[in-house]
């Protein structure tokens, strides 16, 4: 079977108007499916010449003229989607530890106004470092040489401005990218002027990225796939049909990303609080709440775990009855209401998509901060709303934390363990306050209801864990410590019964 190629897919390159940081596979399936969708529908006219930061070879690009698949599978409010796309943005792959001069030479081509990148959210850091090397060691550093390098051939002018995108997941990406730039400008003592231009001419955006795109699925469907698309692709990009990019920016921004307008699911609006929020709460929040719960169970992956009779209801519940009815109504647009039970339904088809494997291991990493960030405003402003416990919130806490109980530390990792269909395994528990619930476990007898109600309050009184005293809310430390009890006497699986019973 061919190569995926322009001998099998002829395609024009288009100028070189986006450069991008990152070659993983959320750029691939959602940036770059957008600037290609863009193209072919005469909106843009712009290429993408991509940067690889990280060591390693391109080859994998060129030896498919820069050309993949974007395989679109699952359902979209009740109907199936399948949808096959060869995107042909990209222009070209140049490795930073290589190329770097010819990176650098990019900066004197006056179309390439844009600049999107995803390092993973460790790439947005500040390191005090020369941009001088070749190259910087970190993204921020790069991109202040790159930036510099255009500031330097332009002469600052304005007509050489600047969008700079990040994806990476974390809040107020664009404003922490562009502290770290200026810090970066100050110590490489780059000069007042080029700090002006850096000012005015340069605007970093805060975005927010939201696709499940997962690559190359198994062996199995690998080959099925390319079977159906009658070519080999090694860059074959699996994804869902929900996308979503919301971008903070003004007219300008509007205008100059002008591949927006390819697609309604493209944001550009002065403040993407709501989106955020709405991400945040409902879907990265129910995630945080049903994971462990699911994974206790027996459950390997998110499809898995709305398969099943149990959780399949309480995730629904929590999301439908207990997390929307939270989601702070200041920043809504209009239809604000309307659009948030909306997304937590398409949530839940996202949730039941069988062609996406999401393992809940991967979701299970630094749970104790996710907690902490996704689910504590909601548990208060649900006690704010409706001045009771959110039971399917407190079920999800206290699976959380039987979770994190671990039953041996070998060298820096600790490992928790789980009964489910008659066996007992073990598991990694990836998480910075590992050691701190070691500890606070160790001072426990599960089988006296006591002791554990003494745990539970010690951990939701910690204020420094959670930026708030939990155990201040009436009776939510107390049912948390039930539903734990019973975890570990009746069964993970038996206590998410009885209680989804109870709440009928």
């Amino acid at each position: 079977m061919d190569n995926l190629s322009k001998a099998l897919i002829p395609a024009d390159t288009p100028p070189e108007r986006v450069l991008q940081f990152g070659t993983g596979v959320l750029l691939r399936g959602l940036p770059d499916y957008y600037i290609n969708k863009a193209n072919q529908q005469g909106k843009f006219n712009g290429s993408i010449v991509v940067v690889k930061s990280t060591e390693g070879s391109t080859d994998e690009f060129a030896r498919q003229d820069n050309l993949y698949t974007v395989v679109v599978r699952g359902i979209q409010q009740g109907q199936p989607i399948a949808e096959n796309t060869v995107v042909t943005a990209i222009s070209r792959v140049l490795a930073a530890q290589t190329d770097w001069k010819e990176i650098l030479r990019l900066a004197q081509n006056p179309d390439l106004q844009i600049i999107i990148s995803n390092t993973t959210e460790v790439g947005i850091q500040y390191v005090e470092e020369s941009i001088f090397q070749h190259p910087p060691q970190s993204f921020p550093a790069k991109l202040t040489a790159f930036l510099y390098e255009v500031f330097k051939n332009s002469g600052g002018s304005k007509k050489r401005g600047m969008v700079v995108i990040p994806t990476e997941l974390i809040t107020d990406n664009g404003l922490k990218l562009r502290d770290i730039v200026e810090k970066l400008a100050k110590y490489n003592e780059l000069g007042r002027l080029f700090m002006k231009w850096l000012k005015y001419h340069v605007r970093f955006c805060n975005s927010l990225v939201d696709r499940i795109v997962t690559g190359r699925p198994d062996a199995e469907r690998y080959q099925q796939l390319q079977q159906e698309l009658g070519y080999q692709d090694n860059l074959l990009t699996m994804t869902e049909p929900y996308r979503l990019w919301a971008i903070e920016g003004d007219d300008r921004v509007k205008e100059m990303l002008s591949f927006a307008q390819a697609d309604s699911s493209i944001i550009i609006e002065e403040d993407i609080t709501f989106y955020r929020e709405r991400k945040l709460r409902v879907l990265n929040g129910s995630h945080t709440l049903s994971v462990p719960l699911g994974y206790l169970m027996g459950m390997e992956t998110v499809y898995q775990n709305n398969q099943h009779p149990v959780m399949a209801r309480f995730i629904q519940q929590l999301m439908l009855e207990e997390i929307v009815p939270t989601v702070p109504t200041d920043t809504m647009p209009e239809a604000g209401p309307t659009a948030i039970e909306q997304f937590a339904r398409d949530v839940l088809d996202r949730f039941r998509n069988p062609h996406i494997v999401h393992l809940l291991p991967n979701i299970l990493t630094q749970q104790t901060s996710k907690m902490q960030a996704r689910n504590v405003a909601t548990i208060q402003r649900y006690y704010d709303k409706f001045g009771t416990v959110p039971q399917h919130m407190a079920l999800g806490f206290a699976a959380y934390l039987l979770y994190m109980k671990a039953i041996r530390v070998e060298g820096n990792t600790y490992y928790g363990e789980l009964s489910a269909s008659g066996q007992t395994t073990t598991y990694p528990i990836r998480d910075e306050k590992a050691d701190y619930f070691y500890q606070l476990w160790h001072t426990v007898d599960v089988h006296d209801s006591a002791s554990v109600r003494q745990f539970v309050h010690s951990v939701c009184a910690d204020t420094v864990l959670w930026g708030a005293d939990l155990s201040a809310l009436p009776d939510f430390a107390d049912t948390v410590a039930r539903n734990l009890s019973d975890m570990v006497t009746l069964g993970v699986e038996a206590t998410a019964a009885k209680r989804l019973s109870a709440s009928v």
